[in-house]
């Protein structure tokens, strides 16, 4: 006898009425409801399974040792345990300061009077804390004023460099 001679001959399906599970349109009706708490957990999952993921490979396969989203600078971190205070610079040249805004981190850099002289840094990525408005003094004062936040013995080095020098900013 060949395979399949003995199954039972075909029959039309009978009609039926359609199946319904209880419940099941209630439940369609509250996720549209309450859709914020089910994006928020969506989003917490998501945000979880970023985390757990961990640190990504970089260029050429190597492992950079940070977590995605991640900045790739690294932010100059401010010394624990020193104290800083707010030191007032004067920068030789106006046009430089009008560049700067509070935050910005700059380099001052003290320069002979006779621009052939050596250039030595006094203070190395300091904060902006306040770039005064200019206020007409005359032509014996000259540049500009900043406040820079530094330590203690920073500060001292910043007055004493510009009785002597001229005093100029680099950003960093």
């Amino acid at each position: 006898m060949p395979p399949g001679t003995d199954a039972p001959p075909t029959r039309e399906v009978p009609p039926f009425a359609p199946v319904r599970v209880r419940g099941g349109v209630h439940r369609l009706h509250r996720l549209v409801r309450h859709r914020r708490r089910a994006l928020a957990a969506g989003l917490a999952v998501t945000a979880a399974a970023l985390v757990a993921a961990g640190p990504h490979a970089g260029a050429g396969g190597q492992d950079t040792g940070r977590a995605r989203g991640h900045p790739v600078a690294e932010p100059v971190r401010e010394r624990q345990g020193t104290r800083l205070v707010a030191a007032p610079v004067r920068i030789a040249d106006a046009a430089t300061v009008r560049l700067l805004r509070p935050g910005d981190r700059v380099d001052v850099v003290a320069t002979g009077d006779g621009g052939a002289g050596e250039a030595s840094v006094v203070a190395r990525g300091v904060r902006v804390t306040k770039v005064p408005e200019p206020v007409e003094e005359g032509p014996a004062a000259g540049g500009a004023l900043i406040v820079v936040s530094v330590p203690r013995a920073t500060a001292h080095r910043l007055v004493g460099a510009g009785t002597t020098a001229r005093l100029a900013v680099t950003l960093c």
